[in-house]
């Protein structure tokens, strides 16, 4: 029985950065994650996308965001179950909740933070005959190293951020980029769709709309798509089809623990980010509340307050005083102090 403080599943951005708000709080973490390394989507499907609304960071490829995380929270030592999926909550006489995973592996605790962001995915696929075959053949469906595509001819499909963003990044990096989209209009962010605008206007990026990638062509990978336009049936040589169309969120075992949902999220009390099961908290994409926005830095600020709400249930009637770290320093676990600088204290006094 592994026991802790407050159990995460997810070990996604969410999820380790909740380490590091539980550790100035003395509260000790261990986190559960299906997949074999702790990042979540940011390593298993873009570590080389680089994110630009982190706070103070222009930008961050999503790989790095993860080993920064990592690296800020390992001062308070959590621990870690990967490669294996969370499947039931026991909640008990005190409490607390006993969280088995799918190979048996029991975890206890107070508190259940759930940062399982979308939950598992699959992407969405078009409705392509043959596009089964060309899986790993040409078509890819989520862009882990762009460099993949060097000098390579890509035709990606979508009309939401992900599109628009790789389309922008792999202008520089491959021979050609078509991007493909049904309606003239995008989903996407108005600073991308004008920048697609623009690289279009500089001939680093073909723009086709309304259309859609209808067939795929080659004998051992692909070599060729179809792209129907208006009223014409255009073949188009590629070497790569990347449909970006998003992902099917699966809460997957987790949407049968008895919480309330809406729209395949987890509904929370914004007061702190509790469930309706007293002790067990939704906190990032998994969540949902009257405003929520699916972004990183909410689901930072979402853990921040959940950290507080933690520490009550689990020292009930000792009061917190908040302290700013770079007053009072983060004390790690093994007994040393990282001091603030006195030239910061100085400034503050």
């Amino acid at each position: 029985m592994i026991k802790t403080d407050i159990l995460i599943i997810g070990a996604g951005p969410t999820g380790l950065f909740t380490v590091f708000e539980a550790g100035l709080l003395k509260l000790k973490c261990h986190l559960i994650d299906a997949l074999p390394q702790p990042g979540g989507q940011c390593s298993e499907l873009y570590p080389k996308k680089p994110i630009y609304d982190i706070p103070g960071l222009p930008d961050i490829l999503a790989g790095d965001l993860t080993q920064n995380l990592l690296e800020q929270g390992k001062q308070f030592e959590p621990g870690f179950t990967l490669g294996e999926r969370a499947e039931t909550l026991e909640k008990q006489e005190d409490g607390s909740f006993i969280v088995t995973t799918n190979k048996g592996t029991r975890h206890h605790a107070p508190i259940v933070a759930i940062a399982g962001g979308l939950g598992s995915f699959e992407p969405r696929k078009p409705l392509i005959d043959n596009i089964a075959y060309y899986e790993d053949l040409g078509v890819d469906y989520f862009i882990k190293d762009p460099e993949v595509y060097r000098n390579k001819k890509v035709v990606i499909s979508g009309g939401g951020d992900s599109a628009l963003d790789w389309s922008i990044i792999l202008a520089d990096i491959a021979s050609e980029v078509t991007l493909v989209h049904r309606r003239n209009e995008f989903r996407g962010a108005l600073d991308s769709v004008e920048k697609v605008q623009e690289l279009k206007l500089l001939g680093k990026i073909n723009l086709v709309t309304p259309a859609e990638v209808t067939a795929l062509h080659g004998t051992k990978r692909l070599e060729g798509v179809t792209i129907a336009h208006e009223d014409e049936q255009i073949l188009h040589e590629a070497d790569h089809f990347i449909p970006l169309f998003g992902l099917s969120p699966k809460l997957g075992p987790i949407g049968d623990w008895g919480f309330e949902i809406e729209k395949n999220a987890i509904k929370v009390d914004t007061f702190d980010y509790q469930t309706n099961i007293p002790g067990v908290y939704a906190i990032g994409d998994v969540n949902i509340y009257p405003g929520k926005l699916k972004l990183i830095l909410c689901g930072f600020h979402e853990a921040t307050l959940m950290c507080q709400s933690a520490y009550q249930i689990i020292n009930p009637g000792k009061r917190y005083v908040l302290k700013y770290t770079t007053v009072s320093g983060i004390d790690g676990f093994d007994g040393t102090r990282k001091e603030a600088p006195k030239a910061v204290v100085q400034a503050i006094l």
